[in-house]
């Protein structure tokens, strides 16, 4: 019963974040080297996204055939998306104006150099609209592949499943080849899981020994909120959805907590994106909902981006002691609207959209050198983001398949077959 328990992912990983910390705290010396190993594994978790968005999109557009079916679902989901995280940030926004956790701190220590990279990285990637939706469509879809880029990988895939689509029973003999391929590429999944629990050591261990534990309280009421306010959401928003949808929001995250443990681990939902695909599926989603909501959700409904940029942006406000008109707020809110879409699942991402969203309010209302205040406890912060993040797209994944009539809850097995497959999957 030990050694059966002892398999479970959960506990694993679960482990491996409590000896992290304590690694972390001993031996801060290591932390560059700890993190190297969280790095590779999310670097093979990368390696395999692409393929896996690619076939299962193409797969799901072309087993659907309908396509006025595919354009419906795929307007329902984008409706959906600018609705919850436009909801996510009005809330952060007016939590952060009841707590006021940066009201009365110093900023006299702030330096602009501290921020440089993040401001160089948002320049780069911010160059207006015209050049985002241009982004979009790759010069090479090979060179898309290669580089991870998901929104070009994404558009390529939904115009290739359409091909599919259009073709009919001539697109069936590709469309079983394809299958076959997505199997292969999930069980590739299975192996890189087995040393999930040693990269979630890697990152907690270097996020400790990095910051220090100090830095946890350093500005703990600005981390508190943050927290709440995605707790706030998760139960009240989300589990509101979900129960309006006819389903639980609890016995959801019960049949996905390996992932959210991982998630917890690494820092990043995109760790856990393939697996999250594959759960939903068998939770009783279809796969060409799930195919086309889950990987759209990873770039337009970030929900916890969403939270933490607004509360982000006006916690630099007040520890400056500025005031923002209803007219600046509600730019700020514009902007976020723009910016939070184009954030990536990846530790980090969330700091550079935020140094695009302050650069592109006008007149700099906002100082983007602010920013330092809160480089000591981002990555804390970044934990509460991805798992909200990957919350938030598997509530929109049974949403959009409930209302599509594409929720097949036999599909979904008991909690011992479940604890049977993942152990399974480690077991490979």
């Amino acid at each position: 019963m030990r050694m059966k328990l002892w398999k479970n992912l959960s506990l694993q990983v679960l482990a491996a974040i409590i000896i992290g910390i304590v690694v972390g705290m001993a031996f801060p010396q290591w932390a560059d080297t700890c993190k190297a190993i969280s790095d590779i594994f999310i670097k093979m978790i990368k390696m395999v996204i692409a393929p896996i968005v690619f076939f299962t999109i193409v797969v799901g557009f072309a087993n659907m055939g309908d396509m006025k079916k595919i354009g419906r679902i795929g307007g329902k989901a984008l409706l959906y998306f600018e609705i919850v995280t436009t909801f996510a940030m009005a809330i952060g926004i007016a939590v952060m104006y009841v707590i006021k956790p940066g009201a009365g701190m110093s900023h006299s220590a702030v330096k602009a150099a501290d921020v440089a990279k993040y401001t160089k990285q948002a320049a780069e990637s911010s160059h207006g609209f015209m050049d985002f939706l241009s982004s979009v469509v790759p010069d090479n879809v090979m060179g898309a592949f290669a580089k991870g880029d998901m929104l070009p990988v994404l558009f390529f895939s939904v115009l290739f499943g359409l091909a599919m689509a259009a073709l009919g029973e001539k697109s069936k003999p590709v469309t079983a080849l394809f299958e076959r391929l997505n199997e292969v590429f999930f069980r590739l999944v299975a192996l890189i899981m087995k040393v999930s629990p040693i990269a979630a050591f890697g990152a907690m261990s270097y996020t400790i020994g990095k910051f220090g534990v100090h830095s946890l309280f350093s500005i703990g009421k600005m981390m508190g909120s943050v927290y709440l306010t995605m707790l706030l959401f998760v139960v009240i928003v989300l589990g509101s959805i979900a129960r309006m949808a006819g389903f639980s929001l609890f016995k959801l995250l019960a049949y996905i907590k390996e992932e959210l443990l991982l998630v917890l681990g690494t820092s990043s939902s995109e760790s856990a994106l393939p697996r999250v695909m594959e759960k939903l599926e068998k939770f009783g989603a279809s796969k060409s909902v799930v195919g086309l909501v889950v990987p759209t959700g990873y770039s337009f409904n970030l929900d916890g981006t969403s939270i933490y940029l607004s509360m982000a942006a006006i916690f630099i406000a007040q520890a400056y002691g500025i005031q923002l008109t209803v007219v600046q707020m509600l730019v700020l809110l514009g902007v976020l609207m723009l910016t939070s879409k184009g954030a990536a699942g990846v530790t980090g991402s969330g700091f550079v959209t935020l140094a695009a969203t302050l650069a592109a309010v006008p007149n700099n209302v906002i100082p983007v050198e602010g920013m330092a205040l809160l480089l000591g406890v981002d990555r804390f912060m970044s934990e509460a983001r991805a798992i909200t993040n990957i919350i938030g797209n598997s509530v929109a994944a049974v949403v959009i398949a409930k209302s599509e009539k594409e929720f097949n809850p036999g599909q979904a097995g008991s909690e011992e077959q479940d604890i049977a497959i993942t152990n399974q999957n480690v077991a490979i």
